[in-house]
This record gives C-alpha cells, sequence and structure tokens, in this order.
C-alpha cells in the first residue's frame, strides 16, 4: 500500500536523468540510436549562473539537450560543460557506491531489446534475469561508461517500432537503506513498496557481495501533470552494499562531470513541495525561485541532496515549445495541473523528431 501524500504539490514523474558527457552530439546520436531519444523539447547553450554551489564557485558554460522517446517515460538531460573539460571517476562505478548508479530503461519485449542493443556499440554487462518482482531485465555499458539496465514494463503512453521506450527509473546506492527510504517514499512520491530484501543478486553485475535493497515506485494514477502520461509511473530502487563503504561517486568532481548527474522529477506545486522538504530535513541547495529559461522552454528548478549528496531536481515547467519552428508554444503556467495535456497535443512533438 502506498503511504497518503501531501495533496499540496505534486509528483508527475520522472521527467529526466542529467547524463555529463564529453561530446553532446556524439552522445545524442547514439542515444537516438540505442533507446530513440529522438525528440528534442529544447537545445541550449548558457552559463549555468545558478549552479556555483556545485561548480567550485565558478559560473561554468554548457550545451544541453532534453530528449524524449514519444513511447514513454522520462527522457536524457545530455549536458556537455564548454567551458572546461569534464572529469571522469578514478574508480569502476559498482552497485552501492553512492549516487546513481544506474538509468532504468523501459521495454515491451526484453529479447527483442537484448538483440538490439547487443548490435551496438554497448557492453552487456549481464544475460537476460528476472527481477524479484518478475520482469525481465538485464544490464549494459554504452559506449561512455555509463551502465543501464533495461526493465520490462507495462505503462506506456503511445506505441512505435523502436525496441526501447524512455526513462524507467533509477538504481540510487545509498549508506543506510532503513534512513534513506523515508525521502524517496514520503516526501517525493515513490510510495509503493515492490519489493525489499537482502542478499545476493544474480542479476546485478559486478561484485558478488551482500546487498540490501528496496524497489520504490509510484502509484497508479499519479501521473498528474501537463505531460504526466508521458511521463508514465516511475521506479527508485536504493540499494546499499553490506561488506564494503560504498564510494561517491562525484566525491572531487562537480556537477555536470561525466555521469549521471541528477534525477530530475516532474512537479507542480514547487514552493509547497520545498516547505514540505526542508521541514523534513532535506532544504532546497538551489532554486531558481522564478521562471527560468531553458532556450525554447521555461520553468521554475530546485535541488535537494538526498542522505548521501545525490542530486534530486525538480522542475515545474511553465512554457514549452510544440512546433518551435513555427512558433507554437504552450504556456502551462495557468492551466490545471491536474489534468494530462490532450495527447494529441503531446504527440505533435514528435514531429520535433531528429532521426538516428
Amino acid at each position: 500500500m502506498g503511504q497518503i501524500l501531501d495533496k499540496s504539490y505534486q509528483i508527475n514523474g520522472i521527467q529526466q536523468i542529467g547524463i555529463g558527457v564529453k561530446n553532446v552530439h556524439e552522445a545524442w546520436a547514439w542515444y537516438r540510436k540505442a533507446f530513440s531519444m529522438d525528440v528534442p523539447v529544447f537545445e541550449d547553450e548558457a552559463t549555468a549562473n545558478l549552479m556555483t554551489r556545485y561548480t567550485d564557485g565558478i559560473a561554468e558554460s554548457r550545451h544541453a539537450v532534453l530528449a524524449l522517446n514519444m513511447q514513454g517515460g522520462g527522457g536524457f538531460e545530455i549536458w556537455q560543460f564548454t567551458s572546461r573539460t569534464p572529469n571522469s571517476t578514478d574508480f569502476e562505478i559498482l552497485p552501492g557506491d553512492l549516487g546513481i548508479y544506474a538509468v532504468k530503461i523501459r521495454v515491451r519485449d526484453i529479447n527483442q531489446a537484448f538483440e538490439h542493443l547487443k548490435s551496438l556499440s554497448s557492453e552487456i554487462l549481464s544475460p537476460v534475469s528476472k527481477t524479484p518482482n518478475g520482469a525481465g531485465t538485464f544490464f549494459l555499458k554504452d559506449p561512455f561508461n555509463n551502465v543501464f539496465q533495461v526493465v520490462e514494463a507495462t505503462n506506456w503512453f503511445s506505441e512505435n517500432s523502436s525496441p526501447t521506450g524512455g526513462v524507467l527509473g533509477v538504481v540510487i546506492g545509498v549508506s543506510d537503506l532503513e534512513k534513506s527510504i523515508p525521502l524517496y517514499r514520503d516526501i517525493l512520491g515513490f510510495s509503493v513498496l515492490n519489493y525489499k530484501e537482502e542478499g545476493i543478486y544474480p542479476e546485478i553485475p559486478g561484485e558478488e557481495l551482500t546487498y540490501k535493497r528496496a524497489l520504490l515506485s509510484m502509484p497508479d494514477g499519479c501521473n498528474t501533470g501537463a505531460f504526466g502520461a508521458l511521463l508514465c509511473p516511475a521506479q527508485i530502487e536504493l540499494i546499499e552494499v553490506k561488506e564494503r563503504e560504498g564510494r561517491h561517486i562525484f566525491k572531487d568532481r562537480l556537477w555536470g562531470d561525466l555521469g549521471f548527474i541528477h534525477c530530475c522529477l516532474d512537479v507542480n506545486g514547487m514552493q509547497n513541495l520545498k516547505k514540505k522538504a526542508g521541514e523534513a530535513g532535506f532544504p532546497f541547495t538551489v532554486d531558481s525561485e522564478d521562471s527560468f529559461d531553458m532556450g525554447s522552454a521555461s520553468g521554475h528548478f530546485g535541488y535537494l541532496e538526498d542522505l548521501d549528496q545525490t542530486l534530486i531536481e525538480f522542475v515545474e515547467t511553465h512554457r514549452v515549445p510544440i512546433l518551435q519552428k513555427w512558433n507554437l508554444y504552450l504556456n502551462l503556467k495557468n492551466r490545471d495541473p491536474k489534468k494530462n495535456l490532450p495527447r494529441f497535443l503531446v504527440k505533435l512533438l514528435a514531429l520535433n523528431r531528429v532521426k538516428p
């Protein structure tokens, strides 16, 4: 059963995962082929003036693309520093290291997805197996050293010929599973416990160590907001390694360096969420406070840190381009946040599709 959540704000799903890369166009081209992240919402070059808390006090410049898969799920914010060379970790990231270990990608047919991704320049890390709740799954590593977990899913926005959908969720390493769950369950709306267990897990690549893990998901019917139907219900899996100490994935590195830099949730009622999170001991560390331009899109964004400094971003979208070349935009500030946009209107985003 899910928890009873605060009704003064709403979490509509995972909007995007931030991925720091060396070359935004090279990475996006691969993600279009592999995961059909081929519909851009914005492409923007700017200076990240509000993120200096996480960039050593220096306002760094960047080039970013937010791309979606129109079958459903969250997107990728593919993010490249243009003012500095991004750094990588000096160790191999393993399950239980603190931060976003893997991004979950939704698929209908696990075997079709396996053959599709095996044919590309990806490293298959595990055979097809089953998760504890019976979904087909496997892990892979992209050419940029990022780990993805491909998982069978049942919730979709539309159907096309792509072997994969968009983001289903994330796997986040934590130092204490029990202490970490309340933020994600009670504040962020991932209130359904699918499983919680301890053991050695054959479907997880890496060391054969003992882990504690819990899979939390959004309850059915929770995908409100303008783009909630497109985002689909999401999952967050928390994992704690028992026989070694988890390493901070972004220790001595900057937001925007290589790898998974944040998990971004689509929200309405940002100020109420900020108040609730602060009262629970998770104050916003960054807050744009008003509408912030992201190229052709705009919105209000904020960040908080979980107990292990993993960055969770929130975006309340104010304006989004539907057909930018025809100067067609949607102003979302004054519409009912409980209602999804009409599906035909959301599907117009596909007219912006960039071919692989």
